[in-house]
């Protein structure tokens, strides 16, 4: 076909594979007798499966026979609330004897017209994701996928040796870019640690430690910290800790597109208060006692656990919603010191202590003001404690802003990878490979002479003389030849590297 290289054909997924959804999870299923593994959603992420936590399914007679994975086989899930996320899949590679999958997951068994890794690698590509982005149907907000929709996903089909020499330098490149992309998001979590530990040196008085050798006596520095409850810092005003409003005093009908800004848990966790929802003046004026101001201090009151806490920096007044904590501190306490302090170890396992609740753990208004003690240096040291908190944050800030970037670079290249790959592009072509299209009319003759295929209509996307055909049972070997100069050269000339400078 036009568009495609040399010895490619355009085909549908049903021709090259079988595609079969699972066994429905029901009250007859029940494991008692004929129990078997049971693969559920919660088991498959993108590109590798998650065995930890097997559940196990009755079946029935002659069932195993037709819902038995295989290895090669793929799942994919067939449902997601991300449309990003639609249609994640991961290979069976035979883990676990006799394993079943559920309705949620759909199984395609490639046959020996497609390699099982060049299929993996190709459904994670961008050829095919979007693919499944445009026939996702959504319903009440989940998109769904169906094996009928799956069946006719398009897919080029490159001859099975090259397709043996993509594997080969997708494998290549993809290792050095999971081994960089694991070096980042290992340094990502040690960023989250640092910060920890600089919030627990500002709160236990140690960060005085950093003065010693310019002029100054640290002992003397922490001398005067005291333990604070929420309600000493707001000289005992109830009206200055608050919480959101309680359940119908503010609706989801009651949110606007625009008017007064509402604060939920989840911007004061990211210290981002753009806000996208909103109530109207009057309603606002209603809700004046939930009201957050700048320079407010915000607390989350419910989470795994609750405690985050943020300054709100807005010029413009907004609302706090259910679940959120708003403390408006006296003058003579810098409010940017008690949001490291209430972020510190030293007080977020105070108020975890606290938290009661199954479903959802919450720590309540009355504890939180009068149970939490919170450690405040003299008034003349917050303002220099916040000035060296702030000093190493903003460093570690850019370094986190560093490696972000560097996540977002390697995730790119990693669909560019896939792309160059699918487009025949990344290794070179082979004249003497045997084409895609005399690999299917062979398979095909080869099934007839055997007896078990049936003759299928011609496709319409196809040249009046190729036809469609029914793929064996056995996946194609992915054992590859060895690799000519050529190939090799190819997949080694892209060297994924994470250069980044790090601020001293």
């Amino acid at each position: 076909m036009i568009g495609l290289p040399s010895g490619w054909v355009q085909v549908s997924l049903d021709e090259i594979a079988e595609v079969q959804g699972g066994i429905q999870k029901q009250q007859k299923r029940r494991p008692v007798r004929h129990k078997y593994p049971f693969l559920r959603v919660a088991n498959v992420a993108s590109g590798s499966l998650n065995l930890q936590d097997v559940h196990e399914i009755e079946l029935f007679e002659g069932e195993l026979g037709r819902f038995v994975l295989r290895p090669g086989d793929l799942l994919v899930v067939e449902g997601n609330g991300s449309v990003s996320r639609l249609g994640r899949a991961a290979r069976w590679n035979g883990e676990i004897e006799n394993c079943v999958h559920q309705n949620h997951l759909i199984r395609v068994r490639p046959g020996p017209a497609i390699s099982t890794k060049f299929l993996e690698f190709l459904w994670n590509s961008p050829a095919v994701s979007e693919q499944l982005r445009g026939v996702a149907a959504s319903t009440s907000g989940l998109y769904t996928l169906s094996t009928a929709k799956l069946k006719r996903v398009s897919i080029a089909l490159p001859p099975l040796e090259e397709q043996r020499r993509i594997v080969i330098a997708l494998e290549e490149q993809m290792s050095r870019l999971d081994a960089a992309l694991r070096s980042v998001r290992t340094a990502k979590e040690g960023s989250v640690g640092l910060l920890q530990s600089i919030y627990d040196d500002a709160a236990s008085g140690r960060i005085a430690d950093a003065w010693q050798g310019r002029g100054v006596d640290a002992d003397s520095l922490r001398s005067g910290w005291e333990w604070r409850t929420p309600s000493d810092l707001t000289d005992g005003l109830k009206e200055n800790i608050v919480i959101g409003p309680f359940g119908s005093n503010l609706k989801v009908s009651d949110y606007e597109e625009s008017g007064v800004p509402l604060v939920f848990v989840r911007n004061i966790r990211s210290g981002n208060f753009k806000s996208t929802k909103y109530v109207a003046p009057q309603k606002a004026e209603e809700l004046g006692s939930h009201s957050v101001t700048f320079g407010d201090l915000l607390i989350t009151k419910m989470g795994d656990p609750p405690g985050d806490a943020a300054v709100y920096r807005e010029p413009e007044d907004g609302i706090v919603t259910a679940d959120c904590i708003r403390l408006r501190p006296s003058v003579r306490w810098n409010v940017d010191y008690l949001a490291v302090a209430v972020n510190s170890t030293l007080v977020r396992r105070q108020i975890e202590a606290a938290t009661r609740g199954v479903a959802q753990r919450k720590v309540s208004l009355a504890r939180f003001r009068n149970e939490i003690r919170i450690p405040v240096p003299p008034e003349y040291l917050q303002d220099r404690v916040v000035e060296e908190v702030g000093d190493r944050v903003s460093k570690v800030r850019r370094v986190q802003e560093a490696l972000a970037r560097a996540e977002a670079w390697a995730e790119a290249l990693r669909r560019s990878l896939l792309a160059e790959a699918f487009a025949g592009r990344l290794v070179p072509q082979d004249a003497a490979d045997e084409s895609a299209e005399a690999l299917l009319v062979r398979i095909h003759a080869e099934r007839e002479a055997a007896g078990v295929t049936k003759s299928r209509a011609r496709s319409p996307r196809r040249a009046p003389t190729q036809r469609k055909h029914t793929p064996d049972s056995a996946p194609a070997a992915d054992a590859p030849p060895h690799p000519s100069a050529d190939a090799r050269a190819l997949a080694t000339a892209i060297q994924p590297t994470l250069d980044m400078e790090i601020p001293s």
